[in-house]
């Protein structure tokens, strides 16, 4: 809820809240038991997440953990829930490969993103790609998805840069992407970064030449950047606020009247208030809050939550989702086309969870 994290840590904290303020109005769970959200800041902080991880598992004896939104925390968190028997609610995307008994992941990972926006991109942006990313674990997983179906699907990838997370100058990485020849290039830069990127694009007058391509863009970042410095960047989702579908539009009115007419929503709030209520089904179908028994009970649920149908696998506890793509446009992430239901590869395949 504060350090470089935060923007999609107070998102998380929404949905929650919606979640769990729905469910204690319609009589709570298991004949009248209210949830109760115990509320921690980890401060982007490794240290402090690991620490108040354990705090309310063992101080608060919470029937599950959620809201790390990066991996490293991820995977730091999921250790200490195994050992705790605590389930953890993941709500972020991230690079795929995580098989745990004690984690469930209502999460866009790259089997998600590639396969409906390589297609895609070839039709509308070109064939020659340039992969630009931080050096951290999930662009470079990433990368190698994109990389593949590029190649696969008959483009070429003409460029490949991993970049320190603290780095603010781009221009010598945007020479090499004229000289390159790319006609679309996908962008992985977190945070501040991201934005000068994104900033920098747009001064330069690369918007027309070369496509912009942002997985994972959505609402939180169009605050930062002006209307022509986002113009035109190209990302795909499993939600979009202005999605024009009824389950999408009640959820959004649902949280403005909540949050107020000016609360951001974006798929980080739809993930993580569809995490509460898989395991509020859990409990209710278990008829208990043991939590071995609520782990048993929270695969192969479906809901609808913003954007139609979507399933958590009992397989490898992770989801089926309904992806689109968008472009912004005039300041606004508009649809452009609607992929529907990906169902990603089992994470668990050929291996037991941990």
């Amino acid at each position: 809820l504060s350090g470089d994290e935060e923007l999609f840590g107070s998102q998380g904290l929404q949905g929650a809240r919606m979640a769990v303020s729905e469910i204690n109005a319609a009589g709570g769970v298991l004949g009248g038991r209210p949830l109760e959200l115990v509320i921690e800041d980890e401060k982007t902080d490794l240290k402090t997440a690991i620490e108040k991880t354990e705090q309310v598992i063992l101080r608060d004896k919470v029937t599950a953990v959620m809201g790390p939104t990066s991996s490293a925390h991820r995977n730091a968190s999921i250790q200490l829930c195994t050992r705790h028997r605590t389930p953890l609610l993941y709500g972020t995307d991230y690079e795929g490969g995580c098989c745990y008994r004690y984690l469930f992941c209502y999460s866009p990972i790259p089997d998600h993103y590639v396969k409906p926006l390589i297609p895609y991109l070839m039709q509308n942006g070109g064939k020659a790609f340039y992969l630009l990313g931080a050096d951290y674990v999930w662009p470079i997983q990433m990368s190698a998805a994109i990389k593949a179906e590029v190649l696969r699907s008959g483009g070429s990838v003409v460029g490949e840069e991993y970049l320190a997370l603290e780095i603010k100058e781009f221009d010598g990485y945007f020479e090499k992407i004229a000289h390159s020849g790319a006609t679309v290039v996908v962008m992985m830069l977190s945070g501040l970064a991201g934005q000068i990127f994104i900033r920098r694009f747009s001064e330069l007058g690369l918007q027309g030449k070369v496509k912009l391509v942002v997985p994972a863009f959505n609402e939180n970042y169009l605050p930062g950047l002006r209307k022509k410095e986002a113009e035109g960047i190209v990302t795909c989702n499993p939600f979009l606020a202005n999605l024009d579908r009824p389950e999408a539009r009640d959820f959004v009115s649902r949280q403005k009247k909540m949050f107020g007419p000016n609360a951001v929503v974006s798929y980080f709030v739809e993930s993580h208030y569809g995490l509460i209520l898989f395991l509020k089904n859990a409990i209710e179908k278990a008829q208990t809050d043991d939590k071995e028994k609520v782990i048993d009970a929270m695969g192969d649920q479906t809901l609808v939550v913003g954007n139609g149908p979507v399933t958590l696998r009992a397989s490898d506890h992770h989801m089926v989702l309904n992806m689109l793509i968008a472009e912004v446009k005039d300041g606004d992430l508009v649809m452009t086309k609607y992929i529907g239901p990906v169902a990603p590869a089992d994470q668990c395949a050929g291996r037991k969870k941990a």
